[in-house]
C-alpha cells in the first residue's frame, strides 16, 4: 500500500526510538522524510538520547524503502533552526505535508523536589519545541494551499497524572491543549491537528535503569521477566508494553487520507493504561 504516497513528512526526534519507527513506517507507505534530531545529550536526562551515528541509521533505513530522505541535526528549542531546516527540506524535497511533533525528554522526581532546571528544560523541550515546530512548519503547510497533517505526542501522561512525572505530564497536557487551539485556528487552511498519546513503550525513554528501580527498587539487576511481570500490571490487554510501531501505525493512519475528517482528537494507544489506571 502507499497510504501516504507523494507526501513528505517532517519529524522531529527522528534518531532513535519512535521517532526512528514513524520515519520508516511513513516512508514504507510512500512518504519523503525529513529527519531532524539534536543528537545531543541533554544534561540531566538519564537515558541514552539519539546521535549522529543513529541518525544516519534512520536515514539508511528510509532509503531502504526507496525513498528521499533529508537529515537535518537541530534542537527543537531553536525556532530559527527549525525554520532554516523547514526552508532547506522544501528546497530539497518541494513541499512538506506531514508534520509529526515527536521530539521530547523526560526525568523523574517528586514536584516539589524538582529543580527550576529540570523542570524548566523538560516544559522548554517538550512544550515549546512542539509549539515552535507548529510554528516553523504551519505557515509552509498554509502556503500551499493543499491541506495537509499534524500529529503532536502528547502521552497517557499528559491525560491523567503520575507520581514522579509532573512536569512532564505537565508538558504533555500542555500539548493537547495547544492541540485543540490549533484544530479550530487550521481547519479553515484544511489542515488537521490531533495528538497520539503512547503508553509505555519499548523504548530508551521507558525501558531504562532510573525508571525500572521505580518499580523494583530492591532488584538492581533486573531480567526482561522481572521488568514484565513489573510492568504487567499496568495494562488491560495480556502485554506490559508495546512497540515504537504500534504508536507509528497511529500516526500513519492520522496522516493519511483514512483520516481525513479526524481533526482535534486525542488518540491513546496504551494497551488499556488509562482505563486500568
Amino acid at each position: 500500500m502507499a497510504r501516504v504516497a507523494h507526501k513528505v513528512a517532517l519529524v522531529t526526534g527522528a534518531a532513535k526510538g519512535m521517532g526512528r519507527s514513524h520515519c520508516v513506517r511513513l516512508a514504507e507507505e510512500g512518504a519523503d522524510i525529513v529527519a531532524l534530531d539534536h543528537c545531543t545529550q541533554e544534561e540531566g536526562v538519564q537515558y541514552p538520547m539519539g546521535t549522529p551515528e543513529d541518525l544516519a541509521e534512520t536515514a539508511a533505513l528510509v532509503e531502504k524503502q526507496g525513498r528521499r530522505v533529508v537529515t537535518v541535526r537541530a534542537d527543537i528549542r531553536d525556532l530559527g533552526a527549525l525554520e532554516k531546516a523547514v526552508g532547506d527540506a522544501k528546497e530539497t524535497l518541494g513541499s512538506l505535508d506531514i508534520v509529526v511533533a515527536n521530539a521530547g525528554i523526560s526525568t523523574l522526581g517528586a514536584a516539589w523536589e524538582l529543580t527550576p532546571q529540570q523542570w524548566q528544560a523538560v516544559l522548554d523541550t517538550n512544550l515549546t519545541g512542539t509549539w515552535n515546530t507548529v510554528k516553523a512548519t504551519v505557515p509552509a503547510m498554509i502556503a500551499q494551499g493543499g491541506g495537509g497533517s499534524v500529529v503532536l505526542v502528547s502521552s497517557v501522561a499528559g491525560i491523567k497524572g503520575f507520581g514522579g512525572m509532573g512536569h512532564y505530564s505537565a508538558s504533555k497536557a500542555g500539548i493537547i491543549g495547544l492541540m485543540q487551539t490549533l484544530a479550530q485556528e487550521l481547519g479553515p487552511h484544511a489542515i488537521r491537528v490531533n495528538t497520539v498519546n503512547p503508553g509505555l513503550i519499548n523504548t530508551d525513554m521507558s525501558m531504562n535503569k532510573a525508571l525500572i528501580s521505580q518499580f523494583l527498587p530492591d532488584n538492581p539487576n533486573p531480567s526482561t521477566e522481572d521488568i514484565a511481570g513489573a510492568y504487567a500490571g499496568l495494562t488491560i490487554l495480556p502485554n506490559p508494553w508495546l512497540e515504537p510501531v504500534d504508536v507509528s501505525n497511529a500516526v500513519l493512519w492520522l496522516a493519511s487520507d483514512e483520516a481525513r475528517y479526524i481533526t482535534g482528537i486525542s488518540v491513546p494507544v496504551d494497551g488499556g493504561q488509562l482505563v486500568r489506571a
